[in-house]
């Protein structure tokens, strides 16, 4: 379907701003000029979930002329898991309890995660720029 073409290709990029940007501090003064900002707030976890179901839903269908599940795998696999960095790191910001006092196997792999955002954000783009320029290809 073309909207869930359209779909991961807005939510992966918006994603990619988020995790490009988040703690660097670029475009700080933009930031503090502007009232709404795309990475305070409840819109990250929402992103988040709109990009782990579209993640989801392209590989449930697949774009028209593609093959059923490789057309779709990278940025399927992609929106799944920039969704699952969003959610564990809102998670993280506003749970109640502490981050020592965690400790299980989720925590381990979201701070595995949450490590290397900045580079996850780059792949992301990338994706959502391939995804965009060559929607025939085989693997995008």
């Amino acid at each position: 379907m073309i909207q869930l073409y359209f779909l991961s290709i807005l939510c992966n990029s918006l994603t990619a701003y988020i995790l490009i940007l988040d703690d660097t501090g670029e475009g700080a003064s933009i930031a503090d000029s502007v009232q709404f900002s795309f990475r305070k707030g409840i819109f990250p976890l929402v992103l988040g979930i709109l990009c782990a179901l579209t993640g989801v839903l392209k590989l449930l269908s697949p774009s028209q002329d593609s093959l059923p599940i490789l057309g779709d795998l990278v940025p399927a696999l992609a929106g799944l898991l920039a969704g699952f960095v969003l959610i564990f790191s809102y998670y993280r910001e506003h749970a109640s309890i502490g981050a020592s006092a965690s400790g299980g196997t989720l925590d381990r792999m979201g701070d595995a995660f949450l490590k290397y955002k900045k580079g996850l954000g780059f792949i992301l783009l990338a994706s959502a720029a391939l995804h965009f320029l060559f929607p025939q290809a085989l693997f995008l």
